[in-house]
């Protein structure tokens, strides 16, 4: 196969630009484009009236209810702003997109990837959160169906990784990618990160031993910790089911000096840990990673206490590229708010399949449309990936990915200032 090209920082440019003018005219909350639910079909079926055996179907899943739907719907609108881009510049409807809800379960999660099958769906952009994507990603490495995460970070999503003792428990599975970065990654630069800026002498750490992600990153956070220039002072866990008091957990940081308490875990807890801390007095440097972001947007949460709250991400929406500055618009035309990493995620997902298949199309000279079976496309797709093919996006330059399914690119430091996200460096 001839070696592929990356997809240009200018060609996803004149893709936003082309896009932006009309966004306005896209209704918020359908992934059909604003199409009302009983037009679009089954929930989140992006039916659309351009759509023909031409067309590529993309399926994605994600929590578009419940406790962690904001990042679900961030995938969602974030994808469908990109299908929106892709269509307006090839003129016709390029992709498809029908986006199911999950609702962060598993079982409810292989449900929506069934309908979505039975649809016809030849590319799975999903599943959003790590639990769900686990088990959904089995089915997909099973059915041969390319599969290309935003944001389900465990290294369980893709298989392949040896565990402390060095087995392999889950084999790779070889048609899944990931745009996000692993738990253990985020866990690794986390520790480099603080390091290298001197944020803290003494680290408290606060997880959720109940997560795959929490614990993930936790691990190698700790494991990398050794011999960089601050000492874990306290470690300290919760569960899903224990989430609401974190005294214990507060005070022992206080108690062992820390300055920095770094908290690998979602949004929620974390707004409940600066809420408490803020209440007893207790007033050191936060540090957390892509989980935290959308804190901003807790309900009932004083933004205030999130001030000078640190995270690694890949997207900062504040930046001032053009790319960037065409997401946010186009985002908050269809949403009213701005972007978070996980819809800059699934944005560059889907330009990296239509990067890869033009890329495909171009190399083989081999047409991939509607009627291309799922498996033919996963079986292109993966050599592609695999080989030498690179994007530019939204969330980082020259993007590659290594044959475990990670993808390579440099996170970004943020700080919550004046109650926006502020690059750090």
């Amino acid at each position: 196969m001839r070696k592929f090209g990356e997809i240009s920082r200018r060609n996803f440019l004149m893709a936003s630009s082309a896009a932006v003018a009309g966004l306005g005219l896209v209704a918020c909350g359908g992934s059909n484009g604003g199409a009302p639910a009983d037009e679009a079909g089954a929930e989140g079926e992006s039916t659309g009236a351009e759509a023909s055996a031409t067309t590529i179907k993309l399926g994605g899943i994600g929590p578009l209810t419940g406790a962690a739907a904001i990042y679900g719907n961030a995938c969602k609108y974030g994808a469908q702003i990109a299908v929106d881009e892709i269509n307006e510049q090839e003129g016709t409807a390029f992709f498809e997109l029908n986006f199911q809800d999950d609702e962060h379960d598993p079982e409810k999660s292989v449900n929506a990837y069934n309908m979505l099958k039975d649809w016809g769906m030849q590319v799975l952009i999903g599943t959003t959160t790590t639990a769900p994507c686990v088990a959904v990603s089995t089915e997909t490495n099973a059915d041969n169906i390319f599969t290309l995460t935003p944001s389900a970070s465990s290294t369980d999503v893709i298989g392949g990784q040896a565990d402390e003792d060095g087995n392999i428990t889950i084999p790779r599975k070889a048609n899944v990618f990931q745009m996000c970065f692993t738990d253990p990654n985020q866990g690794i630069a986390s520790a480099q990160y603080i390091d290298s800026q001197k944020l803290g002498s003494k680290v408290a750490v606060i997880y959720n031993n109940s997560d795959a992600y929490s614990t993930g990153i936790y691990r190698k956070f700790a494991s990398e910790a050794e011999g960089l220039g601050f000492e874990i002072v306290s470690t300290t866990t919760f569960t899903d089911d224990s989430a609401t008091d974190f005294t214990v957990q507060l005070n022992d940081a206080k108690k062992n000096e820390a300055d920095l308490v770094f908290l690998p875990i979602y949004y929620t807890p974390a707004s409940l840990i600066l809420t408490q801390a803020s209440t007893m007095g207790y007033a050191p440097k936060f540090f957390g990673v892509d989980g935290m972001d959308g804190i901003l947007t807790v309900e009932g949460f004083d933004t205030s206490l999130a001030e000078g709250v640190m995270l690694l991400t890949p997207f900062v929406a504040t930046a001032d590229d053009d790319l960037t500055k065409n997401f946010v618009e186009a985002y908050d035309a269809m949403t009213g708010e701005v972007p978070s990493q996980f819809a800059a995620d699934a944005y560059d997902c889907v330009y990296a399949v239509y990067g890869a298949i033009k890329g495909i199309e171009e190399g083989e000279g081999t047409k991939i449309d509607g009627t291309t079976p799922a498996s033919d496309i996963c079986d292109a797709l993966v050599t592609l990936f695999n080989g030498d093919f690179t994007m530019s996006g939204l969330t980082g330059d020259n993007m590659g990915w290594s044959d475990t399914g990670e993808v390579t690119k440099d996170p970004k430091g943020m700080v919550i200032e004046d109650g926006v996200y502020q690059p750090i460096d």
